[in-house]
């Protein structure tokens, strides 16, 4: 096996990607690449200044480090998608393909790129959702998640590609900002609690959602990629679960370690895209074909994450 490259890893779920794949690869097997510049804490190890529409830089950095396997993660997220939809479809869209093209020409041997919750639509099941049931997303974000599982089912079943995927709930971590997703209050609300601020949601009170902790959704990634090909039965995206909560819920958790801690709901456009996904998700496939177990809960993330921030400042 050759290197691995991560696109968009300065990003929420690359950045601590690229930090534990570096831990059990070693530094110089794990490449991180971005439009931007990198951040401080994946600096130490190889990087390139990646745009993935520019096809033929992709191509040259791929032979330059003898790259084997891909995790693409570079994408415009839901609530920014709204905001500017067509250049959303374009870079979520041709960015894949382009991933899932040197696949097939048998320029890398395997892919990670990531699904959503945002496949799923008003007409979903909203508690429980299965993994096949009727999709029927809204916003451009679920479109082209939608899309890019066909594409990656295609390419499996047609050509060969080694593909794998994860709709992930929302992810919650600390140390990168927010990325403009609808579930980045859920982020956000950390910063303003440990800064000893009040919080602004702009989600309503009760507004459930799937969300998982950064630690659990790096483990799940690295685990479905290491899993043996011939458990992986499922090659457009599998569900993904943790845990369910409303903003309510995860400011009360809050409340406990910050007692004057206040919340106030003004909730803004990217409610109607809250509302259109599910409660909760049942990921029974993922678990039986290779063995996910999530580890975090909503009170051992909160004490998690308030711990290490802590310490960080």
């Amino acid at each position: 096996m050759g290197r691995t490259l991560i696109i968009g890893a300065c990003g929420q779920l690359g950045s601590e990607l690229t930090v534990y794949l570096r831990s059990r690869k070693g530094q110089d097997q794990v490449v991180a690449s971005d439009i931007s510049k990198p951040i401080p804490y994946i600096a130490d190890g190889p990087f390139e200044e990646l745009n993935i529409m520019d096809k033929d830089q992709f191509l040259k950095i791929l032979k330059k480090h003898d790259i084997s396997e891909v995790y693409h993660l570079a994408a415009i997220l839901s609530a920014k998608g709204e905001q500017n939809p067509l250049f959303a479809w374009q870079l979520n869209m041709d960015s894949l393909l382009i991933v899932l093209e040197a696949a097939k020409e048998k320029l890398i041997e395997k892919i990670y790129w990531p699904s959503s919750i945002a496949v799923f639509g008003p007409d979903t099941p909203k508690d429980q959702t299965p993994q096949n049931t009727i999709m029927n997303p809204d916003t451009v974000y679920g479109i082209s998640k939608q899309a890019g599982e066909r594409w990656c089912e295609y390419y499996h079943h047609k050509y060969g590609v080694d593909v794998r995927s994860l709709r992930y709930p929302g992810l919650i971590g600390y140390k990168t900002k927010p990325g403009g997703g609808t579930t980045d209050y859920a982020v956000d609300i950390f910063f303003k609690a440990v800064a000893g601020e009040n919080f602004q949601s702009f989600l309503s009170k009760d507004t459930e959602l799937p969300m998982m902790y950064m630690a659990d959704a790096v483990r799940a990634t690295v685990s479905l990629m290491e899993a043996p090909t011939e458990s992986i039965k499922v090659r457009s995206s599998y569900n993904l679960a943790a845990m369910s909560f409303t903003p309510e819920e995860i400011f009360h958790e809050l409340k406990k370690i910050y007692p004057d801690f206040k919340i106030e709901y003004t909730p803004d456009f990217r409610q109607k895209i809250a509302d259109s996904w599910p409660n909760s998700i049942n990921d029974n496939v993922a678990t039986r074909e290779w063995g996910w177990k999530p580890t975090f809960d909503l009170k051992t993330m909160v004490r998690e994450i308030v711990t290490q921030m802590t310490v960080e400042i």
